[in-house]
């Protein structure tokens, strides 16, 4: 009388089980980075060099974008590499070059980036193969709008392995 008499439908615990173990791994397959992305650092391509350590600085960030005027990303200059160049030209302490040098002027390739689509595990292999801290997602017109990183990825991964 359990069965199909008073609407109780027995259901087996090894499907159920079998059902629960697959669904994590799915579910990570179809997390997107549009979902978990943060908000981009950036600054437009006619920022100074002094621009970009005066927003790391005061923001205590690692890295900055550099934008066009429609949003695309020029470059992503790295506050090591702004402080390696720092130490070079500094001359009697003076720091005036800042003012006069485009920030742009720091890049030599344009950034690794991806759309808000991709797949969060494709983006962290990206990252993983080409030693980056952060990769950049783009709208469907190609203009930045969102950061990924690696604390993301240890946000959000892990309630899926474990």
């Amino acid at each position: 009388m359990i069965g199909g008499m008073c609407g109780i439908e027995m259901v087996s615990t090894r499907k159920t089980r079998q059902s629960v173990n697959h669904k994590p791994q799915e579910n990570v397959r179809r997390l997107t980075c549009g979902s978990v992305m943060m908000k981009p650092h950036y600054v437009y391509d006619d920022a100074s060099v002094f621009d970009v350590v005066e927003k790391i600085t005061r923001h205590d960030w690692d890295h900055i974008f550099i934008l066009n005027d429609e949003g695309v990303p020029m470059g992503r200059i790295h506050a090591v590499d702004v402080l390696k160049i720092i130490a070079k030209k500094t001359v009697n302490r003076s720091v005036a070059w800042m003012y006069a040098i485009p920030a742009i002027q720091l890049v030599n390739l344009p950034p690794l980036c991806v759309k808000m689509s991709t797949p969060l595990l494709k983006a962290g292999a990206l990252m993983l193969a080409h030693d980056l801290n952060h990769i950049g997602i783009l709208d469907a017109e190609g203009a930045l709008v969102g950061v990924v990183g690696l604390k993301t990825m240890a946000k959000h991964i892990p309630r899926y392995i474990l």
